[in-house]
């Protein structure tokens, strides 16, 4: 194996100066994007200092416990630059990045992603790259740090989140709407760095931007100052002095991308594209780097080490008081980070349910939801919820919630404000922290607002529940610009992702129970406007749905001739048709499906038992067609929607495009006829 050290390290006594460590980011950068020959060398080259600073005199980390709860995040929201952080993962001593990772940059199966993810490596916060994200969750870690430490004290939660952003998270919508919820709530340990370098890939960021960040932030409520991204002692005590604020705070560092490259340092020739062998061979010569590529004199990997071993010490000493601290605190601590669910969870929803069954309310699934978190809430103090000022209508707050406020750092209810995107990221920036189970609001038709987010959950594995109300044309008055038609097919077609529409208040229970006892997948729960019957009388304490799909209603023939598959505010409807299609001794099976994803994932003895093979199929759902096709199969048929709704109400609506017990049992025949 080729050697990673060399004995003729840059510091002239033995240690290694501030240039030396700076400029091993820089050269390992360039050299992996180089071998890669793709990638992002500038913005690491750029931002060498300012790490270098950060990680050697500030950051409060363990390379040997990377899951240390009480460690500052780092989270590289611009992370197109992710050869910063491998290279800092590597030189640090993070076990799971060695050298062979960085020489294996970009390649199938390494760890060192094009951009970083979260799961690939010890370290890696987050998964970043599409830009602003990294910010916006962030903004989350940092909430969540504040509000666990007003539940378990300062003395096993105190640190700081601090974000690299580059001037497209910074362009980014979402960058206004978590700045500006962070400025609101006064997340004084919450510090981003913005690469300030002026550069975008289309060239100078002149061609399209003239903010004033650091006014922009300011005005936002925000401690916001520039610095000298290059000046080792400038960015520290830039550094300390945001610390000291009581506010958020943004340190634009004034930098110049590709640092180092004499002929592609400071253009947008260092942005997106390898420097080639000529200008590394140049850089090289100009950093007073005469090592091979992947080569880092000993004096220098020691200095970094040693900086990698500076926060054992802490840890120590935070473990020491976790271990001291009270029984019941300790234990409550361990399971809020570690996610465990309390056993009184499954009690809460198994007791609630009975309570449905002695008395059926006829309410809409949202409101039903708001009666499974009054049983829930109690019971699982790391419930954090909130919604994007729609409280009242997605009737996500309950009586066990205290709003989460600049006075009340110890609330479990956030009210986002019109900001769904930076809700939603937030959220996953929560759920990455650990501590919290999040769970955010807003209308279905607005996923749009949250996808990027929502898809990026999937992609991490992490539980955030997004709570998505008024599902449908059900919605009425509103129109067609609420009235949610291709998302539930638009969010089934994430991986990962398991989409919830539960039928009745006994489901929308079940739905809430199966998305929290799920831990590496988030959840969409949709939930209606209108009121609906509840159809369950059951309260055994099998969740049904769970399982995604169940028979509710079997045939009275003694056979099936088709199965009417339905979701959310159409299962009545079906057992309506049920009813008139038995009438005809037709024999007719409903069969509900709140989570088409779970559903699928059993096996085919199940699927079978539900579906019944030989029986016909109809599909009914207040949206399109576009996810049912498997289930369907050729002969299958669908009642819903083939286009946009209208204004009106929503009796009116379900007439008006078919969604009837007439219509399901003349699709219903047609399937039968067509076995």
């Amino acid at each position: 194996m080729t050697s990673t050290t060399s004995p003729s390290g840059q510091g002239a006594t033995g240690a290694a100066d501030h240039a030396a460590l700076a400029n091993a980011i820089r050269v390992l950068s360039m050299d992996a994007v180089q071998q890669a020959n793709s990638g992002h060398p500038g913005m690491p080259m750029g931002m060498a200092d300012v790490a270098t600073v950060l990680f050697s005199k500030f950051l409060k980390f363990d390379p040997t416990a990377p899951n240390w709860p009480d460690r500052d995040r780092f989270v590289l929201s611009a992370g197109h630059g992710s050869m910063l952080l491998y290279s800092l993962l590597y030189l640090t001593g993070y076990e799971d990045m060695p050298i062979e990772e960085l020489r294996n940059f970009r390649q199938l199966g390494a760890k060192t992603a094009g951009h970083p993810e979260f799961g690939a490596a010890g370290g890696i916060e987050t998964t970043t790259g599409p830009l602003g994200q990294g910010l916006a969750n962030a903004v989350g870690m940092a909430l969540v740090e504040r509000q666990l430490a007003a539940r378990f004290g300062s003395d096993l939660v105190d640190h700081h989140t601090y974000c690299i952003a580059g001037d497209g998270c910074l362009m980014e919508g979402i960058s206004h709407e978590a700045a500006s919820l962070a400025g609101h709530l006064g997340l004084g340990k919450l510090i981003v760095f913005f690469d300030d370098n002026g550069i975008s890939i289309d060239g100078p960021t002149s061609l399209t931007v003239s903010d004033d960040q650091v006014a922009r932030f300011k005005a936002l409520g925000w401690h916001a100052i520039s610095v000298d991204g290059h000046d080792a002692g400038a960015i520290a005590a830039a550094i300390t002095e945001a610390k000291a604020s009581d506010k958020p705070s943004l340190i634009a560092a004034k930098t110049t991308i590709g640092y180092g490259s004499p002929n592609k340092g400071g253009t947008a020739g260092s942005h997106g594209a390898p420097l080639g062998g000529e200008e590394i061979a140049l850089t090289r010569a100009a950093l007073d780097w005469p090592h091979d590529p992947f080569v880092i004199p000993d004096d220098v990997l020691s200095g970094w080490r040693a900086i990698g071993a500076r926060g054992a010490d802490a840890h120590n000493s935070w473990g020491g008081r976790l271990a001291n601290a009270d029984a019941a605190k300790r234990g409550a601590f361990k399971n809020a980070m570690d996610g465990v669910l309390p056993t009184a969870l499954a009690e809460a929803v198994q007791a609630h349910k009975a309570a449905l069954v002695a008395e059926p309310p006829k309410v809409a699934t949202r409101v039903a939801s708001q009666m499974a978190l009054e049983a829930i809430t109690p019971a699982l103090p790391e419930l954090l919820g909130g919604s994007a000022d729609l409280t009242g209508s997605n009737n996500t707050k309950t009586k066990a919630h205290a709003v989460l406020d600049q006075d009340n750092a110890g609330g479990n209810y956030l009210h986002y404000g019109v900001r769904e995107h930076a809700m939603a990221a937030a959220m996953n920036g929560m759920a990455l922290h650990g501590g919290v189970i999040p769970y955010g609001a807003t209308f279905l038709v607005f996923t749009d607002y949250c996808r990027p987010s929502i898809r990026l959950a999937a992609l991490m594995e992490i539980r955030s529940i997004f709570v998505m109300t008024h599902d449908s044309i059900g919605l009425g008055e509103d129109g067609p610009t609420h009235q949610p038609v291709e998302h539930l097919a638009a969010l089934r077609a994430i991986p990962n992702l398991n989409v919830y529409r539960p039928a009745d208040a006994i489901e929308t229970a079940e739905c809430w129970q199966a998305a929290l006892e799920t831990a590496e997948t988030p959840s969409v729960i949709a939930l209606t406007r209108q009121g609906l019957p509840q159809l369950r009388d059951d309260a055994t304490p099998e969740n049904k749905s769970a399982k995604g799909g169940y028979v509710l209603k079997d045939t009275g023939q003694s056979s099936r001739a088709v199965s009417l598959v339905a979701t959310g505010s159409e299962v009545s409807i079906a057992i309506e048709a049920q009813a008139m299609l038995e009438a005809e001794g037709i024999g007719a099976a409903v069969v509900s499906m709140p989570c088409a994803e779970l559903f699928d994932a059993q096996d085919k003895a199940y699927r079978d038992s539900v579906l019944a093979p030989g029986a016909a199929r109809v599909v009914v759902e207040a949206g399109i067609r576009q996810s049912w096709d498997r289930l369907l199969g050729e002969n299958g048929q669908f009642v819903g929607m083939s286009s946009f709704g209208a204004s009106a109400p929503a009796g009116e609506l379900y007439k008006k495009f078919g969604i009837t017990a007439e219509g399901i049992v003349a699709a219903a025949k047609s399937a039968v006829s067509g076995q």
